[in-house]
């Protein structure tokens, strides 16, 4: 008999998202199961149907053969055919439906201690310069006592009672027989029949340890730092996670920065401006650098300092530092200025003032086009 469309055994199109194709099959595997159906022979049949669908579908690869060769592309060598077999179908029951109890299976004895996270705020001097930094982590280490066996005499761990050494059990949930974690062993298939009392058998206790870190020249912000085996130590002798650090740069009082580049804003005087001069401006490393203001500079000229701005990460490169002219207006004068620049105002043209000039006669055209 001829095989029956993938879709059209999961009722889905063929355009169907990944979350549509697993809703649509675990609705009809909770329908079709044969503990739900005992003894019916056309509910098994449908169920390793709707089971070898979905092991196709699910996956990208072979779901794009699928959708090119159909059936085919799993025939005659091409990959062999998905079909159904306990193993397999063990995966997609415990995706779909592990959250029944408390998570999905573990496979073997997984060991492996948890890896962490640390947050390093630095300041943008640092991140300029690099950096070794000492920090302080609290953690899960290896148990001296036991040497990380867990076992108070150093006797090897034996099989356990509950699953015999598979690290699962099986428990009838309803209509389904539910495959979990072994509460006893946690998972691991083996138990200590006299623990470590340092570390109650787990092989670890909880200290806080201090680290150095190298913070490189150039490091940005949201910067990862991975330090392998620097972790938490694993269960009963079992391999370290790793220890993440997740660098974050502090704003500065005076520059702001775009990748390579430093950005920073220069207050200077009016007169200055109007007529010019040099002025000192500060930069990253925490040096000076002179610039030429030329005679009529307005707020938002930016000068160009190249070579001054960050150090590049892994190069020894530096980006340029821009430096924003901000023309300050004066405050608080006193009466003989106020005299003086009223006089200037009295003795000045248009030309003194271009833009303000322009743009009040652009004004002027334009409301003597408007009507009230």
């Amino acid at each position: 008999m001829a095989k029956r469309d993938y879709y059209e055994v999961l009722g889905v199109g063929r355009n169907a998202s990944a979350t549509e194709l697993k809703s649509a099959y675990r609705k009809l595997a909770m329908q079709h199961h044969p503990d739900r159906n005992a003894g019916d022979g056309e509910a098994e049949r449908r169920f390793k149907e709707l089971n070898e669908a979905y092991e196709v579908l699910k996956d990208d690869q072979k779901r794009a053969a699928y959708d090119q060769f159909g059936h085919a592309a799993f025939e005659g060598g091409a990959g062999g055919r998905p079909g159904f077999d306990f193993g397999s179908f063990a995966d997609v029951f415990d995706d779909l439906f592990g959250d029944f109890m408390g998570g999905g299976r573990r496979r073997g004895n997984q060991s492996r201690g948890g890896d962490l996270r640390y947050n390093l705020e630095i300041s943008l001097d640092q991140a300029f310069a690099g950096k070794q930094a000492q920090i302080r982590v609290p953690t899960s280490v290896r148990c001296e006592a036991c040497t990380g066996t867990g076992s108070a005499n150093g006797a090897a761990p034996g099989v356990c009672p509950s699953c015999r050494g598979a690290g699962r059990v099986r428990a009838q949930q309803g209509f389904f027989t539910i495959e979990r974690t072994c509460p006893t062993c946690g998972g691991n298939g083996r138990v200590i029949a006299d623990p470590c009392d340092a570390c109650s058998g787990s092989g670890r206790v909880h200290r806080e340890k201090t680290l150095s870190v190298t913070i490189p020249q150039g490091v940005e912000d949201g910067t990862r730092i991975r330090l392998a085996g620097e972790g938490e130590a694993g269960a009963r002798g079992g391999p370290p996670g790793d220890l993440y650090i997740f660098v974050s740069v502090a704003p500065h009082r005076l520059f702001s920065r775009d990748g390579a580049n430093i950005y920073c804003r220069i207050p200077i005087p009016l007169t200055t401006a109007a007529l010019g001069g040099q002025i000192e401006v500060p930069t990253i490393e925490g040096k000076r650098a002179r610039i030429q203001v030329p005679a009529g500079t307005q707020t938002g000229h930016r000068f160009r300092l190249r070579g001054k701005g960050m150090t590049e990460l892994h190069g020894h490169a530096r980006g340029d530092m821009f430096a924003e002219i901000v023309v300050e207006t004066p405050v608080n004068l006193t009466k003989r200025q106020q005299e003086l620049l009223r006089a200037f105002e009295e003795a000045g043209n248009g030309a003194t003032h271009p833009e303000s000039e322009g743009f009040f006669a652009r004004v002027k055209e334009l409301w003597g086009e408007l009507r009230d």
